[in-house]
């Protein structure tokens, strides 16, 4: 019996692990057996041969910014000829375009911008929701949030984060988590502030009302106790938010992804496909309050985004129209709907588009006896 195989058989039996478990799968190379675990508590969530995705677009509303991380090669510094604020009709018809094609998520997220006001965002929601009522705004990250309230004239931050929501912002992204530990933090994105500035962010949100994701990025040098603790730390966040009552689900989903240096000013070797998986299906391990694993195509490629789907994700992730950040970095994997309906019915699974809170919106048929097939075989 190998070091991994009580862990793996108290997580199969319900019991929640800690820190010195998750730890130890970190530093375990039987992925495979890992994948077949994470597999196995996800259908027991998800036992629908089903694979969600949500068609969205990402919006890049500006690129200056004035945190400076090492590892981000889409930022511009404020003053840069290259820094740019959409103008709000383009950003209108963007979200149109969306519309047009049965989309119902805009991602939109941009820099830490300090030229611009609170007011800028407010309006923009309001003017967004005045024209797509229907429209999930699913935008801004931990960190704009912070830059909101730091040039909000005084507010706090649950006021920053209920005006916002007020204006028309639905659910919070994950984006810039990284890895929820300060020692790695200070190293890459000094600036972005410590793991609970992120933390409470997504507290506020979920006080207000608002749905979150979370998400880890590896790669970045971190240890793998820094890795247990992040997603113990996500996984207390979730309790927390379902035993004090929010008014929230809290996070709906986590995504896991690998760190994309190209282009960036933090040289390091790109994490291989099998960290990913293993991550993943740690992650799905682990975090056992959370319905939803996200795959990550967007920097794996579609490839093992379709593998992921036997290693604990259930959903596909978004269609991305428009990517800017991680495409900043080399990374160019671009998946329309019609690729990511042969991708999840190659992997035996029936497609199917969901909203934001993962209601499922239409049912893909067509795929049923493949899917069985996929099934009794595995």
């Amino acid at each position: 019996m190998s070091t991994v195989d009580p862990i793996l058989d108290r997580a199969l039996k319900g019991e929640r692990l800690q820190l010195e478990d998750v730890i130890a799968l970190f530093e375990s190379d039987e992925i495979e057996k890992m994948g077949h675990v994470a597999n196995q508590l996800m259908l027991r969530r998800h036992p629908e041969p089903i694979t969600t995705f949500v068609v969205g677009r990402n919006v890049n509303y500006t690129n200056i910014c004035d945190t400076y991380c090492r590892f981000c090669a889409f930022y511009r510094a404020p003053g840069s000829k290259e820094g740019y604020v959409l103008p709000d009709e383009v950003i209108l018809q963007k979200i149109q375009e969306t519309v047009d094609v049965g989309g119902t998520e805009i991602l939109m997220q941009g820099g830490t911008n300090p030229d611009l006001p609170f007011s800028y965002y407010l309006n923009l929601l309001r003017k967004i929701k005045a024209r797509f009522p229907q429209i999930t705004m699913h935008s801004f990250s931990p960190a704009e949030i912070h830059k909101m309230k730091e040039v909000s004239n005084g507010l706090s931050l649950d006021e920053v984060v209920r005006q916002l929501h007020e204006a028309g912002l639905d659910s919070l992204p994950g984006g810039g988590a990284e890895i929820l530990d300060d020692r790695t933090r200070k190293k890459i994105s000094r600036l972005k502030g410590s793991w609970r500035d992120w933390m409470d962010v997504m507290t506020a949100a979920h006080k207000a009302g608002m749905t979150t994701t979370g998400t880890m990025v590896i790669g970045f040098g971190e240890s793998m106790e820094e890795r247990a603790l992040h997603l113990l730390r996500i996984r207390d966040a979730q309790d927390e938010c379902l035993r004090n009552g929010y008014p929230s689900r809290g996070f709906l989903a986590f995504i896991p992804w690998t760190f994309q240096p190209d282009n960036t000013n933090l040289k390091r070797e790109k994490a291989t496909p099998e960290e990913y998986l293993k991550t993943l299906a740690i992650s799905r391990i682990a975090i056992d309050n959370i319905d939803n694993f996200q795959s990550s195509w967007v920097t794996m490629g579609p490839e093992i985004g379709k593998l992921s789907l036997s290693y604990g994700a259930n959903d596909f992730g978004s269609t991305m129209m428009e990517e800017n950040v991680v495409s900043a970095a080399g990374t160019t994997h671009k998946v329309n709907i019609e690729l990511i309906l042969r991708l999840i019915r190659e992997a035996g699974k029936i497609p199917a588009q969901r909203n934001t809170q993962y209601q499922i919106l239409k049912v893909y048929h067509g795929n049923e006896q493949a899917a069985k097939d996929f099934v009794m075989q595995n």
